[in-house]
């Protein structure tokens, strides 16, 4: 298994509620396949460049231990949820 972070970047327009809705769907979603160290929630920042006319979003990055196989499932997964306006994922090397 290998170590990974993953940033997603979040519509600003998406309630509390929702956020946590989120962190717990992606969290369940590597617990399958690996396992999730840390879930860092920064809050609403401001954009370097408007996303989708967007001045500010919600950023949040997930630290996890994965095989390989489970990143390109979870990219997919980020695709296609609503309310994810940007995403990366990176392997750690320690």
């Amino acid at each position: 298994m290998n170590n990974y972070e993953s940033v997603i970047i979040i519509n600003p327009n998406v309630d509390e509620a929702g956020l946590k809705a989120l962190e717990d769907k992606f969290t369940g979603l590597i617990n399958e396949n690996g396992k999730v160290n840390e879930v860092v929630n920064m809050g609403k920042k401001k954009l370097a460049y408007d996303i989708q006319k967007n001045k500010e979003a919600y950023y949040m990055v997930f630290k996890f231990e994965a095989n390989p196989t489970l990143i390109a499932e979870l990219e997919r997964v980020y695709r296609i949820t609503d309310g994810i306006l940007k995403f990366i994922t990176t392997k750690n090397i320690d």
